[in-house]
C-alpha cells in the first residue's frame, strides 16, 4: 500500500490501489496542479548531481550551468514570441513574478503616476499585491466585467487617468476559462501611454500567445502550467521597460532578481516550453474535444445545470458549471468518494469559505456561485476518464438534491 517506507517520507502507491479495485483514479483538477513531463524530469536529472556548478562561479562547472539557463530562456522566449531572450527572467513561480510586475512598475515609476487598474476577476495574488501598493500610496480601480467574465473595454478606458501607470489583466480567467481581448486592452492601454501586464499563467501552453502581436509589455508564466517543476516562473519584460527588482542581492538576473539560479528547475521549465511550443495545438485539439463532449453532455442530462463562463471564448480544458439546489463542496466530495479530482474555484482560495469572487463579479447571487463546479482537463486525460465522470456526475447530483432542503417537493 506505501511505497518507500524506509525514506523519509512514505509515498502512496496510488498504482496498486487502483489495482486492487479501491477506487478509480481521474484527475479532473489540472488548473491546480500539473505532473512534471518525464521527458522534462529526464532533461533535469544531470543538473542535480552532475552539473552541480554555481553558474556565478568562474570555472567550467559554472560554465554549464550558463549555457544550459540560456538555452531555457530562448526556449521560454519562443514560446511566448518574445524578440530577445534577454526580456524572460526567471523566478520561483508565478507569484513571484506577478510582484515584480506590479511591484516592480510601481516603485519605479512613482515619480509618474500612482496609479493601477485590475480586472474584478484577477486571481487573488494580484488583488493581494495591488491591496498592499495601497499602503504606500498606490490607488487601485477594479474594472467589471459582464456576465461572461469578459473585461468591459469601455469602463476600462474610463477608467484611466493622467497618473495611471499600469493596467493588469489575466489573457484567461483561471477559474471559468474565459479569453480575455487582450490585443483591444493593449491598444487602449497604450493610446493613453500606459504599460500591460498579463498573467498568462492559466493561458500559457493552451493557446498560442505572442507578446509582440498583443502588445504586451510585461507577461507572467509558471512552469508548473506547462508540466515543468514547481517553484519556477517567469517574467516577461519588454525591452525599454522601466521596471525596480523587489529582491536585492548578488545581482543575478540582469539585476531584477538576485538569487543562485535554480538550475535544475530552470532547465525543466525550459524544456516543458519547447514541449509546450511543438505539442500544445494537438493536445489542445484532443482536449477540447473532450471538453465539449463533458460540457454538452452536462447540460443535456442534468436539468438545472449552468455553465459558468464565455460559451466559445473559453481555454480548451475548462468546463465550469453551477448547478441549482446543491453546494459545490457537496459536489466536490461526492465526487471523490469516487476517486474523480476536481475544484469549486481557485486552489489558492479553497479553504475560504466565501463564493468566488470571479463567479460573484459576473452577477451571480451567493447561492448561486456557492453551486460551483470546475473541471479542468489535461494531457493525460482519456475518453474512459471521461466517460467515468458522465456517469458518476449525474448519479452525485441527483443524490444530493434528494438531500437538499432546497430542492423543489414533486407535486
Amino acid at each position: 500500500m506505501l511505497k518507500g517506507k524506509d525514506d523519509f517520507c512514505e509515498v502512496p502507491d496510488l498504482g496498486s490501489l487502483k489495482q486492487e479495485g479501491k477506487f478509480r483514479l481521474v484527475y479532473m483538477d489540472y488548473v491546480s496542479g500539473k505532473p512534471v513531463d518525464s521527458r522534462v524530469l529526464e532533461a533535469m536529472n544531470p543538473y542535480h548531481r552532475e552539473i552541480f556548478g554555481n553558474p556565478s562561479s568562474l570555472h567550467l562547472l559554472g560554465d554549464l550551468p550558463v549555457e544550459a539557463v540560456e538555452n531555457a530562456r530562448k526556449a521560454v522566449a519562443d514560446l511566448i514570441g518574445a524578440k530577445d531572450p534577454k526580456e524572460i527572467v526567471f523566478t520561483s513561480g508565478a507569484t513571484e513574478s506577478n510582484n515584480l510586475a506590479l511591484k516592480g512598475v510601481c516603485f519605479r515609476n512613482q515619480n509618474k503616476g500612482n496609479h493601477l487598474i485590475i480586472s474584478a476577476i484577477e486571481h487573488i495574488s494580484i488583488i493581494n499585491i495591488a491591496k498592499y501598493l495601497e499602503k504606500f500610496g498606490f490607488k487601485t480601480t477594479s474594472v467589471g466585467v459582464d456576465k461572461y467574465g469578459l473585461v468591459n473595454l469601455d469602463k476600462l478606458e474610463k477608467q484611466i487617468r493622467p497618473e495611471t501607470l499600469l493596467i493588469s489583466i489575466n489573457y484567461a480567467n483561471n477559474e471559468i476559462g474565459t479569453i480575455e481581448p487582450i490585443k483591444e486592452i493593449s491598444k487602449i492601454a497604450h493610446d493613453h501611454n500606459v504599460l500591460l501586464h498579463v498573467d498568462a499563467v492559466a493561458a500559457e501552453g493552451q493557446i498560442p500567445i505572442d507578446v509582440q502581436k498583443d502588445g504586451i509589455d510585461l507577461l507572467t508564466l509558471s512552469s508548473n502550467d506547462i508540466y515543468g517543476p514547481r517553484g519556477v516562473g517567469a517574467l516577461y519584460i519588454k525591452s525599454g521597460t522601466m521596471i525596480e527588482p523587489i529582491i536585492q542581492g548578488g545581482g543575478q538576473e540582469r539585476g531584477l532578481r538576485s538569487g543562485t539560479e535554480n538550475v535544475p528547475g530552470i532547465v525543466g521549465m525550459g524544456k516543458a516550453a519547447e514541449i509546450a511550443k511543438k505539442e500544445m495545438e494537438s493536445d489542445s485539439a484532443r482536449i477540447q474535444k473532450m471538453r465539449d463532449r463533458i460540457i454538452n453532455t452536462v447540460l443535456d442530462t442534468i436539468d438545472h445545470s449552468y455553465l459558468n463562463g464565455h460559451p466559445t471564448l473559453r481555454l480548451p480544458n475548462n468546463a465550469h458549471f453551477r448547478f441549482d439546489y446543491v453546494e459545490g463542496e457537496a459536489i466536490l466530495l461526492g465526487l471523490n468518494m469516487r476517486g474523480i479530482a476536481v475544484s469549486t474555484g481557485s486552489a489558492c482560495a479553497a479553504k475560504r469559505l466565501e463564493p468566488s469572487h470571479v463567479l460573484i463579479a459576473t452577477g451571480l447571487l451567493k447561492e448561486e456561485a456557492h453551486g460551483s463546479l470546475e473541471l479542468t482537463l489535461g494531457k493525460y486525460n482519456s475518453e474512459e476518464d471521461v466517460d467515468y465522470l458522465l456517469e458518476s456526475l449525474p448519479q452525485v447530483i441527483d443524490r444530493l438534491r434528494k438531500l437538499s432542503p432546497l430542492t423543489p417537493k414533486e407535486e
